[in-house]
């Protein structure tokens, strides 16, 4: 059977990423030396996320609407006479849009506030687990004195604070920070999809109930685990490690294929909203019938050129003119006047 060179493109995307972050587990490890064999699992689990989260993107990629958006996106960003503009632009969305979330702030507060809560839960979480999982941060004690512990980044000191302070309290806990911010916002999310009928009848659980479902049982399992080794003498604590175990396994191996995937598409819109404010700027389409202006001619030009890549046709009067050089206002009016031809004969 021969594979499509698209998905052999994927798969080689796919392998060299997945390779690349086995070396590094391996090299910021200080091979291995300090890699938890207990992490095992999570760690095969990762890889094979980033397996498939590269190949899904790369086959997205190379769609050829969202290939001419991410090659147009770069040329764009990177043009001498609005690399500067650019530039301070791109620090303010992603403050704006990323950080803070204004663009789903306009559309509700309470859909903000779950966004944002389980967002900032999610980076904290993943900031701190994943290079202790993979051995690239560990601690250890001072020699000659057990109250302090010294941090060590790919094997190397970075710093040193006392057990029992405040930051050390901080530090050792910001998993439970994390849960809880992840908590309160699935919380708001579910409240909302319960009261909201307009966002409850278009609904589905694999897309909108499961990836909340899957965020709460991990940050509820992590908790239980700090409740039971802080306050139960660890009762119950290895039943309760195998649980959460299943759960972040079982999401990882989720993550290519469900809902969570867009959380590596957003980022190419910056690429979309820097080709909107050039095409604004630089030279207009006129429409063909009316002579004004209604989009970037660039945009035109990339929309009739994405359109003849995937086999749609749209040329006018033997092909010298294209459908797409009428504005829309025109589109309609010359539709309503082939069907009064039509109606009369």
């Amino acid at each position: 059977m021969n594979l499509p060179i698209e998905s052999i493109k994927a798969a080689c995307w796919g392998t060299l990423v997945t390779i690349a972050l086995a070396i590094l587990i391996v090299f910021g490890s200080r091979n291995l030396a300090h890699f938890d064999a207990a992490l095992v699992a999570y760690t095969f689990a990762t890889l094979f996320a980033v397996f498939g989260i590269t190949y899904r993107y790369a086959m997205w990629l190379q769609r050829p609407p969202t290939a001419m958006y991410f090659k147009r996106g770069w040329q764009v960003f990177m043009r001498p006479q609005h690399i500067l503009r650019n530039v301070g632009v791109w620090f303010a969305r992603v403050t704006q849009d990323f950080a803070f979330n204004t663009f789903i702030f306009k559309r509700g507060k309470t859909r903000w506030g779950a966004h944002w809560l389980i967002m900032w839960g999610c980076l904290i979480a993943i900031a701190i687990t994943f290079p202790l999982v993979f051995g690239w941060v560990h601690f250890e004690t001072l020699p000659g004195d057990m109250n302090w512990y010294r941090a060590y980044v790919f094997g190397f000191p970075i710093f040193s604070f006392p057990i029992h302070s405040l930051f050390g309290f901080m530090v050792f806990h910001g998993l439970v920070w994390a849960a809880i911010l992840v908590i309160a916002g699935v919380m708001i999310a579910m409240r909302r999809r319960m009261r909201d009928h307009g966002a409850a009848a278009v609904q589905q659980f694999g897309e909108d109930i499961l990836p909340l479902v899957l965020l709460f049982a991990i940050s509820v399992t992590g908790l239980m685990l700090t409740a039971s080794y802080t306050w139960m003498k660890g009762y119950a604590f290895d039943f309760l490690a195998i649980l959460h175990a299943l759960t972040v396994i079982f999401t990882l191996l989720w993550l290519p294929f469900g809902k969570f995937f867009h959380i590596f598409q957003r980022p190419a819109q910056l690429g979309v909203a820097f080709y909107q404010d050039v095409g604004e700027r630089e030279a207009q389409a006129h429409c063909r019938r009316c002579n004004e202006p209604y989009a970037s001619q660039m945009h035109v030009n990339d929309l009739i050129e994405v359109e003849r890549q995937l086999g749609f046709r749209y040329e006018l009067q033997n092909e010298a003119e294209h459908y797409q050089r009428i504005c829309p206002r025109c589109r309609r009016s010359l539709l309503a006047i082939a069907q009064g031809r039509l109606w009369h004969g």
